[in-house]
């Protein structure tokens, strides 16, 4: 049985047939599996279809698109890509609402095609689209293009909005020139040059992160919280301009410590940082706390490097660090459309605010509950060792500020800012 890049070939088709939430099998026509592969494995919105429009494959990234990120739709292959059964199971997606809308837009761009393909014209035609096309087909000529169309359609996205989506569809043909099938193209609506400016910017693995958390929910994490101390003055020091550079230039020395470390970037707001590292995406709770540990170590040392290129003395970009672990916190993507961030809720998470805020002098303070989540090895390549640490209760620090000592005092922690030193 031929393959490609691992994965075997569909039986032929005959007949249709549902695929549930398992990746789809490339189709047995040698020709289109070139092509699904291909398309697959630069992670395009695509559907292909045979020679006779029955979808025989359908990109994961296109199924998880359709599934809001959260869950690969079903599919449904062998039919034709615009009769009923097909119509049927895309109004079951989450996107379901648009889908009779949508696949009206698509065989009018597509259906000359179709028409051209169908043996027995429009008659055909009509018995093969679902009921709620047909009024379309009559309305159709066959097209004499012979390699390429384009058109856009309203699609679906969160909370109920209706971004424009292009599509493309392109004529798949064998080496002897025989028409083998079409794939279908999709992608949003916006520039090349606009999405390859967001995917240079980027960090492709903290982009499937930020999916892992597009259902919101209570995860297990280590917290991290950090500001800049003395940034009033500061801001009165230098120009206008030159202080966003500071800012601009520390806020991505942080994201990029938080990135580096496996964890998420939340929220900046002014000078402060705050950032989630699941457990989930590590692999443990102590490869969590390890890694929030060690984003901060590097973030303080990075400083150093930001104050330099910013022609200002490492002592006066200090910044303070408050970590904790959170067993609870409910943690989740939000997306508008003017950005898309992580966002967590619960106390722990306001505890850890409570903790940075105690920190000045530029320490980086750990509660107990994150420091005994270290496994030895990893406390001693941070430079801990957890045996022999005293904590004191945030209460009690003489840095303790009025809202610590009354929403987190009894909140054990201790000071870790030199062990690397």
């Amino acid at each position: 049985m031929f393959s490609v890049r691992g994965l075997h070939l569909a039986s032929t088709v005959c007949g249709v047939r549902s695929l549930g939430a398992d990746a789809c099998p490339l189709p047995e026509d040698l020709t289109l599996a070139e092509a699904a592969s291909a398309f697959r494995d630069s992670g395009q919105w695509a559907e292909i279809v045979d020679a006779c429009w029955r979808t025989v494959y359908v990109t994961d990234d296109m199924r998880l698109a359709q599934g809001f990120m959260l869950e690969r739709v079903p599919v449904l292959l062998g039919g034709h890509y615009f009769g009923p059964e097909s119509l049927t199971a895309r109004t079951q997606w989450r996107t379901g609402a648009i889908a009779v809308d949508s696949m009206r837009t698509l065989l009018t761009e597509l259906g000359p095609w179709v028409l051209a393909d169908t043996p027995n014209g429009h008659a055909a035609l009509r018995e093969d689209v679902d009921p709620r096309l047909r009024d379309i087909v009559d309305q159709l000529s066959a097209s004499e293009r012979t390699f390429a169309a384009s058109g856009t359609y309203v699609g679906h996205g969160a909370a109920g909005s209706r971004p424009t989506i292009d599509m493309t569809a392109v004529r798949i043909r064998d080496a002897d020139g025989r028409l083998a099938g079409t794939a279908v193209l999709h992608k949003p609506h916006v520039a090349m040059s606009v999405l390859a400016t967001l995917g240079a910017l980027g960090d492709q693995a903290h982009f499937e992160r930020m999916q892992s958390v597009e259902r919101a929910g209570r995860r297990p994490a280590a917290i991290l919280f950090a500001d800049l101390e003395s940034s009033s003055p500061l801001a009165r020091q230098l120009s206008t301009a030159a202080y966003f550079s500071v800012g601009r230039r520390m806020v991505r020395a942080a994201d990029q410590c938080i990135v580096d470390a496996g964890g998420l970037s939340g929220r900046h707001v002014g000078d402060g940082i705050v950032a989630f590292f699941l457990a989930a995406n590590l692999g443990s709770e102590p490869a969590a706390a390890s890694a929030c540990i060690g984003a901060a170590q590097a973030l303080r040392a990075e400083m150093v490097e930001v104050a330099h290129r910013s022609d200002l003395a490492p002592e006066t970009l200090t910044m303070r660090f408050g970590l904790h672990w959170g067993a609870t916190p409910y943690v989740g993507l939000i997306s508008t459309a003017g950005r898309a961030e992580i966002a967590a809720l619960g106390d722990e998470v306001n505890e850890g605010a409570r903790i940075e805020a105690c920190a000045t002098g530029g320490r980086i303070l750990a509660s107990k509950q994150l420091i005994e989540r270290l496994e030895p090895d990893d406390a001693a390549a941070l430079g801990i060792d957890p045996n022999s640490i005293t904590y004191t209760r945030l209460g009690d620090l003489n840095t303790a500020t009025d809202k610590a000592r009354r929403d987190a005092p009894s909140i054990p922690v201790c000071d870790i800012t030199d062990t690397r030193t």
